[in-house]
């Protein structure tokens, strides 16, 4: 099998090539440093050479935050630096601005699971140690880091039943990738239980690190924050296509029963915005794009996000939030983006019934009403109203079930990691 994924990509290779050129056309790849992927001449190594490096690779935003914590939590030599791949362009983006503060950490896009490709890759980078994040499984790097003979480690593994039924459908194939890891740290009981079925080794139940997040309050700044403070205000953030209309319908319903409202929409991928203006102008509702920078017209109705990385600012000053990718049947298997963020800087989250990535988390937000799931706009109205209502929002409403939940998972999680770390003397 391993053969025949071999193959397979090695003859793509050219297509990979047209595809990733296309996608820059169309802004979905970094325009100047998209070559990363492909290109062994553009993989441009900046580590010291006698640093022992360790190399920690998420896919998207979500996942390259949560590792921040755990690089700087890490009992490690004092040489040591640290390599962080990602996959989208707006992971590149954010991960340009968070790590100018940091002088060891280096940032580059991921490069294209080919053996070739990786093999240099490798070489020229020198990892020590290599993490993966969730459910970045990349069979030709799973298999060459184990020819280098370079310990693996699967963090915040994240298995969904989807992805098992499928990997059961190769047993041998994937006994090899998952027996591959030295340890693996579960996300979810749910995941533990499948990875130690498909035959992974020191597999550990240490919660989600998305958890463990630090807020670093002078980044949420908001050159808004006035106009923020002063007005009846909601966001949905990080909508799917088909959950703005529902914004829509909420926001129309809170103008007839609360009359001046301001409704800020931040979808997942902020190139819709221009569709989502549509949509307003459709439902005659003046919105505003709001790029970095820009100061919210006073006279718009909905405020669409048009920026990468600035939802924390909002969240500091607005107390009600609905997640979106939670009310589409058809995501049903893989919907619910994370509330951690906007929990833990003070928002009461709404979301519909479509949670399956976090739905460990929301069980226990829900149970602690720090969350509530709706199931159309007349109730997400409903429960907005009710919550204009209680006074001004408090940051540390939800300080201590955050604080256990956070505590929890990071011990756990930095246990077993600096544990491994030390036997490996790394």
């Amino acid at each position: 099998m391993i053969l025949i994924y071999r193959g397979l990509t090695i003859l793509l290779y050219p297509l990979i090539l047209i595809l990733l050129y296309l996608r820059k056309i169309i802004n979905k790849e970094d325009p100047l440093r998209y070559k990363e992927k492909i290109f062994p001449s553009f993989f441009k190594i900046k580590k010291k050479e006698s640093a022992n490096l360790i190399w920690f690779h998420a896919a998207s935003i979500g996942e390259f935050k949560s590792v921040l914590p755990i690089i700087e939590n890490l009992k490690v030599q004092a040489n040591t630096e640290f390599l962080v791949t990602t996959v989208t362009y707006s992971s590149g983006k954010l991960a340009e601005e968070k790590l100018k503060k940091f002088k060891n950490i280096h940032h580059r896009y991921f490069p294209v699971d080919i053996t070739f490709v990786l093999e240099k890759f490798i070489k020229l980078w020198g990892p020590k140690a290599v993490f993966l994040v969730e459910s970045e499984i990349w069979p030709n790097l799973i298999f060459t880091l184990k020819k280098f003979k370079i310990p693996l480690i699967l963090i915040n593994a994240r298995i969904t039943r989807k992805s098992y039924k499928r990997w059961k459908k190769v047993p041998s194939f994937s006994n090899k990738i998952f027996n591959s890891f030295d340890l693996n740290l579960a996300s979810s009981l749910e995941t533990k239980r499948y990875l130690e079925d498909l035959n992974a080794k020191n597999v550990y139940y240490t919660g989600n690190i998305k958890l463990i997040g630090n807020n670093d309050t002078n980044l949420n700044e908001n050159i808004n924050q006035k106009f923020l403070k002063k007005k009846y205000i909601w966001l949905a953030a990080s909508t799917h296509n088909g959950e703005e209309i529902l914004c829509i319908k909420t926001h129309i319903e809170l103008k007839k029963k609360i009359g001046q409202i301001v409704t800020i929409i931040a979808p997942r991928h902020i190139r819709r915005v221009e569709y989502i203006k549509k949509l307003c102008d459709k439902n005659k509702l003046s919105s505003q794009i709001l790029s970095k920078d820009d100061l919210i017209n006073e006279n718009k109705e909905i405020i669409l996000i048009n920026s990468f990385g600035s939802l924390p600012s909002f969240f500091k000053y607005i107390k009600s939030v609905f997640i979106g990718k939670s009310t589409l049947k058809k995501m049903e298997s893989v919907g619910g983006q994370n509330p951690i963020e906007a929990v833990k800087l003070g928002c009461k989250v709404y979301h519909g019934p479509y949670v399956y990535n976090f739905k460990e988390i929301y069980q226990i937000f829900n149970k602690n009403n720090i969350s509530k799931e709706i199931s159309n706009e007349h109730e997400l109205a409903e429960n907005l109203i009710l919550d204009f209502k209680i006074d001004p929002k408090d940051i540390n409403r939800y300080s201590k079930v955050m604080a256990d939940m956070e505590g929890k998972t990071l011990n756990d999680t930095m246990s077993k990691i600096n544990n491994f770390l030390s036997n490996e003397n790394l």
